[in-house]
């Protein structure tokens, strides 16, 4: 057993708290969020149960917490409502707020405002 892995294996939560397994290798019955979305599932409000590590040099480790597959919940369906407000949400991103047109893509936030108008004399020097 290697020192990395060592220190990522504590399924009794002694030393971090709560049960941790090494990257890859946790037990039957529990997922991570993206996991339990996978099989069209939520964790449905239950705490977290436990956790992978996936220790890196000179930083911090990953870290995915675990959810138990007993205790969690089907996805909620989407109703007429959320898909409406999801639509005038990827309208909102499209249409640029300094010449009010529609894009065609979303607008980067680092520039605020579509490209022709972040950028007003390109567009002279190409015509």
């Amino acid at each position: 057993m290697s020192y990395s892995f060592a220190k990522c294996f504590d399924p009794n939560g002694a030393r971090h708290g709560i049960p941790t397994f090494p990257w890859r290798c946790a037990p039957d019955g529990y997922a991570t969020r993206r996991q339990l979305r996978a099989r069209g599932m939520r964790p449905g409000g239950q705490p977290v149960a436990g956790q992978v590590l996936r220790p890196r040099y000179r930083r911090g480790p990953l870290v995915a917490y675990l959810y138990r597959l007993d205790q969690a919940k089907p996805v909620r369906p989407m109703t007429p409502a959320k898909r409406a407000a999801l639509v005038k949400a990827n309208i909102a991103r499209r249409t640029c707020p300094q010449c009010r047109t529609d894009a065609g893509y979303v607008i980067p936030t680092s520039l605020g405002v579509c490209v022709p108008c972040a950028y007003p004399d390109d567009e002279q020097r190409a015509a």
